[in-house]
């Protein structure tokens, strides 16, 4: 579940930095709801990027320890 939810938020923080950065607005879901600056988007990212990492992790872990 952490792996989706970080790629949910990866996509979006991408999206809205991509759109701020190149072009006249932010896209994705969350400019509808927030006006978030740059370095947000760049944030939520790194933070979708943490999930995953944290997901598979603990996946493996996990494999490690039943087999």
């Amino acid at each position: 579940m952490r792996g989706f939810l970080g790629f949910i938020i990866m996509i979006q923080g991408a999206m809205g930095f991509i759109g701020q950065t190149f072009f006249d607005r932010a896209w994705g879901l969350l400019p509808h709801f927030f006006e978030l600056p740059t370095v947000c988007y760049l944030l939520l990212f790194a933070a979708g990027v943490a999930l995953i990492a944290w997901g598979e992790v603990d996946k493996k872990r996990k494999q490690e320890q039943q087999g």
